[in-house]
């Protein structure tokens, strides 16, 4: 059995937190993420994850294969999975079982999920990536 599958049996997202633990910051609704720290988001269908730390929910922080920065809810609309980005595709899926698969505006593209992802507004300033959480 391929170490893959099991990890989409048990729900485990392939996507990791940053390595370096201090390369964003949470505060008055917004998070900042410190670009040049940050070497998993600098290529295309590059993710992070962030957690806890006083955030009040999990995201997913990507870098498209659109040259955009994309933020979302980590928490897949239908079993509240993590999610992953789909490599070589403008897609995330759900990291369980299911796969069920969202485009980059949040739209289920395809399986059970039957909700939309929340998205978060993002900007970019000088060497960082802005997370609006409200």
């Amino acid at each position: 059995m391929k170490a893959g599958f099991i990890k989409r049996i048990l729900g485990l997202s392939e996507t990791e937190h940053p390595k370096n633990p201090v390369c964003w910051k949470y505060s008055k609704g917004r998070v900042e993420v410190e670009w040049a720290r940050v070497p998993e988001i600098r290529e295309p269908c590059g993710a992070i994850r962030l957690e806890r730390r006083g955030l009040p929910e999990r995201i997913l922080v990507i870098y498209g294969i659109d040259g955009y920065y994309h933020a979302y809810r980590n928490r897949c609309s239908f079993w509240g999975w993590r999610l992953d980005p789909v490599q070589g595709a403008a897609n995330i899926r759900c990291c369980g079982l299911w796969t069920s698969t969202f485009d980059y505006s949040g739209n289920v593209r395809s399986g059970p999920a039957q909700e939309l992802l929340k998205l978060f507004k993002v900007k970019t300033k000088k060497c960082k990536i802005i997370v609006m959480l409200k």
